[in-house]
């Protein structure tokens, strides 16, 4: 499974935090991500922002925003 680069990383988080300003509650942003093709899951290692085309992790949330 390919890697994403820690720039693209970057892009996405700051995609959903900017998504997570603008939703008034966690299922709108969750909604609002599914339109870009992210979703949030709950793991092991914390929650953490995936592909919904691969399925892949792309990058954790950080703990202020989980």
């Amino acid at each position: 499974m390919k890697r994403y680069t820690s720039e693209m990383e970057t892009e996405v988080l700051s995609l959903v935090l900017r998504e997570r300003g603008l939703a008034v509650s966690e299922r709108e942003w969750k909604h609002r991500l599914r339109g870009y093709g992210y979703a949030i899951r709950d793991t092991a290692e914390g929650r953490m922002v995936t592909s919904l085309l691969r399925g892949a992790p792309v990058c954790a949330l950080p703990s202020r925003v989980a």
